[in-house]
């Protein structure tokens, strides 16, 4: 029977990377080169395609998108910040942390909701004190999201802000500042420590 691995010849099997390793690496190349692609488009010249992209780099998650989607806040069209912000939540990089909490003092409605959502993604206990002022902002979409993400981050800081909001007449705002609350006591009981009593002796 004729030696497989006779002196002299390369053992293929041995060199040849296994299909599934192959595969795997060939989809993270291709997944790297569509997160650059995404990158050079979020910093053109074209509104749809800058907006798109920063919408299509929260969904990839990649950490390389932070940076330029960090730059992208300050965009001149909110169309691109807000969704900026929102990308930036989703790949859940805390980087992005100070950048949002400063985005929470634009004029801009629609980025300021959208850097308290992102900041909510985030949980960290930073944006805080920063969210509590935007449960009184003028605009009703700048409130909910600021509640939902305090709710999310689940401090107690903004369990008194909270309940006075639950006060709203505004049946959704209500709404919105009851299921926050909620939400901070089920965190909050998680992290209650849990003691063992001893039996008293017979």
């Amino acid at each position: 029977m004729a030696d497989t691995d006779q002196p002299g010849r390369t053992n293929q099997t041995a060199l040849t990377p296994e299909p599934a390793q192959t595969e795997l690496r060939a989809n993270e190349a291709a997944q790297k080169e569509k997160v650059h692609g995404w990158i050079r488009l979020l910093r053109g010249e074209n509104l749809d395609f800058r907006w798109k992209s920063a919408e299509a780099l929260g969904e990839l998650g990649d950490p390389e998108a932070v940076e330029p989607l960090i730059a992208a806040l300050k965009d001149p069209y909110v169309d691109v910040a807000w969704l900026a912000a929102e990308a930036l939540g989703k790949i859940g990089d805390l980087r992005a942390v100070e950048p949002l909490i400063s985005a929470l003092k634009s004029e801009e409605k629609w980025l300021r909701a959208g850097a308290a959502w992102g900041l909510g993604r985030l949980k960290d206990p930073r944006a805080v004190d920063p969210l509590i002022p935007l449960l009184k902002d003028p605009k009703k979409t700048v409130r909910k999201n600021a509640a939902w993400a305090l709710g999310a981050i689940g401090d107690e800081r903004s369990s008194g802000p909270l309940r006075e909001m639950a006060n709203d007449p505004d049946p959704d705002i209500s709404s919105t500042a009851k299921t926050a609350l909620e939400s901070i006591t089920a965190k909050n009981a998680k992290k209650q420590p849990v003691i063992d009593i001893a039996q008293p002796k017979s």
